[in-house]
């Protein structure tokens, strides 16, 4: 009896990946949009998969968002990595946090996959720790290089990065390289050298207003006077 052909298997593990990779990318810009309120039934909808192929590759909303959070974190460590290979600690040390809040004000999902990635469970515990040892080690061989003011600390790194954060996620759209000005403004402070691109302009009065808050609901208005006169 002749076997019946087997269908090759490669091109099943490309078309899985393709799709694990489109169901990520959906789930980062809906939860760039959305927070953590997302679920799988509207990633599927709007990755254009089906529901089944989404639950396959991701059991829950939890996995999918362990899934990036590794992801970016991978980024990191590279990040890290690459900034150690710097002779000058100093300017180590800004290439990581100029690199990282690149990645930042690019990632505008990144905040929320952080916050509900569960990163006490291996792997991610792992990498979390992985990435402290190198963030501090950059940050002790600038201290003691004497390139950084001598109280800079590991905190200060994720300090600074919630900084840009917050400019870059108010100035997307609007002005989406000013946080580059405040970055540095913070780098100085931390007693960094300036970068030689370290000039850029602050935002105009029209860029200003545009990034402030959009009104949720309007004022109640007064239906007439309360009390006498």
């Amino acid at each position: 009896m002749t076997p019946e052909p087997h269908e090759p298997q490669r091109p099943l593990r490309a078309d899985a990946e393709r799709n694990r990779r489109l169901i990520m990318r959906t789930a980062e810009r809906l939860i760039a949009r959305r927070g953590s309120l997302v679920t799988l039934n509207e990633i599927a909808r709007e990755a254009g998969v089906g529901v089944g192929t989404v639950y396959r590759r991701f059991p829950d909303l939890q996995a999918l968002i362990d899934a990036l959070f590794t992801e970016r974190f991978t980024t990191f460590l590279r990040l890290a990595a690459a900034a150690g290979q710097h002779a000058d600690p100093g300017e180590a040390l800004r290439h990581y946090l100029l690199e990282a809040a690149q990645w930042r004000a690019e990632d505008r999902a990144l905040e929320t996959v952080l916050a509900h990635a569960g990163t006490d469970a291996e792997p991610i515990a792992r990498m979390r720790d992985d990435l402290g040892r190198q963030v501090d080690a950059l940050v002790r061989d600038a201290v003691t290089a004497g390139a950084v003011r001598e109280d800079f600390a590991s905190a200060d790194v994720y300090a600074f990065l919630y900084m840009i954060g917050a400019v870059a996620d108010r100035t997307h759209g609007i002005a989406p390289d000013a946080w580059r000005r405040y970055a540095e403004v913070l780098l100085l402070g931390f007693g960094l050298r300036e970068g030689p691109a370290a000039h850029t302009s602050a935002m105009t009065d029209a860029q200003i207003r545009r990034t402030w808050p959009e009104p949720t609901t309007r004022p109640a208005e007064d239906t007439g006077r309360s009390g006498r006169a």
